[in-house]
């Protein structure tokens, strides 16, 4: 999927209003995001993305564009708050924790994980800022 396929699709789930669309709303979904280089600070395009949900085994994949910029979307409701998840990028990995309020179904939930090198860092704070970016960047 390419980087505008899946930013349009965020989008278009944040506006689904109908009750069939009820599971695509945003307290359904959590969004990994980040950008991924080398150890000089290089972006590196085309490299596979995985995000695998610990309890059931469900991967989400994706690959990173021009930028080194990778975005999944998992499906995950209020009941998964605290869920384990491992991201696996270019044969490393690292494990994430599903941190969200599940009472407020109204902010995306996500969070930004960067990979510079062969080391992977969470920048949670930077979640907000990064998906905005990315969906106008996106609307171009």
């Amino acid at each position: 999927m390419t980087r505008a396929a899946a930013l349009g699709l965020v989008v278009a789930l944040g506006f689904a209003a109908s009750p069939t669309a009820a599971e695509h709303e945003v307290f359904y979904r959590y969004t990994v995001l980040g950008f991924v280089k080398d150890a000089a600070g290089q972006a590196l395009r085309g490299r596979a993305v995985e995000l695998v949900r610990d309890k059931t085994g469900f991967s989400y994949v994706g690959e990173t564009d021009e930028q080194g910029l990778y975005i999944l979307i998992a499906r995950l409701g209020d009941e998964s708050a605290g869920e384990r998840l491992t991201l696996r990028v270019a044969g490393a990995s690292t494990t994430l924790t599903a941190r969200f309020d599940p009472v407020n179904h109204t902010d995306e939930r996500g969070t930004r994980v960067d990979v510079e090198g062969a080391r992977f860092v969470e920048r949670r704070a930077w979640f907000r800022s990064t998906l905005v970016k990315a969906l106008g960047d996106a609307r171009r």
